[in-house]
């Protein structure tokens, strides 16, 4: 297997889009190719995350379009699936193409336009990403199923509900400091501890601050292998290891508050990167709701079970923590575009480690790693970057 480098990253603004699914994503991978001094000519394949093109705009087989849009017609184009994950598992598997020497350069990313469908239609949507026998025509969401893990990590670690609310609150309050930072972001606004208390309950405990916004947006990296990357950016950022792993339905999962597909793919990525989580730097991770991310802090090695939501309320977890977690903000404050979350953390990961984050940079960060979570924690993909 060949050494493998990002040459280049492009990342529209997350939000609310005008551009289509299609439109957004040529922005993106556009931005990406120029970075990488490249031609579109250049890219020997495609691959795109992306969700619910056929829902939100009627538009299946997307990723031929893209590539279209770009200039390259003829080039193999394929959409990758894996719910909120679509784009980790899209850049995860460019990576191995080109270290396998397939190919030597491929285009990878994710697009998604969710605020077109409204709220009824997105959680409808949604929703499909959990077991559609057992699960969603019982009426489970995410928020619900989020909600059930909190009440599960409070009564398994003897934390006093009312507790963990604030704590998963300062989660919030450090995700939107951290965004108000990144010009790319949704929501650039800081909050309080009381404000997100004070918010309507979603799925108690979960109150509207705990929960992720339905967003617009795409982002896009481009691949090579390392011989090629030298020629092309003074700034190679190579991948050190990658992992993902998959689990049941909830109902099969036998304790939820460790999500077992994001151990599994966490240790793979370690494995082949030589190194623990200790060895992190900075980190972009999975914080569709604030439980969530106290969760993966755990599931990734960065602090003992049951010690997350302290460590957060702690501060450890802060620009000038032990482990910065979402210096761009995270799903939380800079959004999530479902089929394009994974491009974009890595997209920020990439700029943390060109030092080129203004503000919310990460002192000294020389490894960092992306983990992104699909569906009801069935599907996990991380990926770990370095200088």
């Amino acid at each position: 297997m060949r050494e493998v480098a990002v040459v280049g990253v492009g990342m529209t603004n997350f939000g609310i889009s005008e551009k289509t699914q299609i439109e957004m994503f040529s922005e993106a991978a556009m931005e990406a190719i120029t970075e990488s001094n490249i031609e579109p000519r250049d890219i020997q394949a495609l691959f795109l995350g992306n969700v619910l093109g056929d829902f939100e705009e009627g538009q299946m087989n997307m990723a031929p379009m893209c590539a279209a849009d770009i200039g390259i017609p003829n080039i193999p184009a394929t959409r990758f699936e894996g719910a909120c994950a679509s784009a980790t598992v899209a850049l995860r598997d460019a990576y191995m193409w080109v270290a396998s020497g397939f190919y030597d350069m491929v285009l990878a990313g994710g697009t998604e336009k969710a605020m077109v469908m409204g709220t009824p239609m997105a959680t409808r949507t949604f929703a499909m990403g959990s077991d559609s026998r057992y699960e969603s025509f019982a009426g489970i969401t995410f928020p619900g199923a989020f909600g059930m893990a909190a009440h599960l990590y409070s009564k398994k670690y003897g934390i006093p509900l009312e507790k963990l609310k604030e704590q998963m609150a300062m989660v919030s309050v450090k995700n939107h400091k951290n965004g108000v930072l990144n010009p790319k972001a949704q929501f650039r606004k800081e909050i309080t501890v009381e404000k997100v208390l004070s918010g309507i309950v979603i799925a108690d405990p979960l109150q509207l601050l705990d929960c992720c916004p339905f967003s617009d947006g795409a982002a896009a990296l481009v691949f090579a292998s390392a011989d090629k990357a030298k020629d092309l950016t003074k700034k190679p950022i190579y991948i050190a290891g990658t992992g993902q792993g998959s689990a049941g339905p909830l109902h099969n999962q036998k304790d939820f508050t460790i999500v077992k597909s994001r151990v599994i793919s966490s240790q793979q990525a370690y494995k082949q990167a030589g190194i623990g989580p200790e060895d992190i730097d900075v980190c972009e991770l999975h914080d569709c709701f604030t439980i969530a991310e106290i969760l993966a802090i755990e599931a990734m090695g960065f602090f003992e079970y049951g010690k997350g939501s302290q460590a957060s309320e702690d501060g450890e977890t802060a620009l000038d923590g032990k482990i910065p977690i979402n210096p761009s903000g995270g799903l939380k404050a800079k959004g999530h575009p479902i089929g394009a979350t994974g491009a974009a953390q890595a997209y920020e990961i990439v700029k943390q480690l060109r030092e080129e984050c203004g503000e919310r940079q990460v002192k000294g960060a020389k490894i960092g790693m992306t983990d992104t979570l699909g569906g009801d924690l069935a599907t996990v993909c991380n990926i770990i970057f370095r200088r």
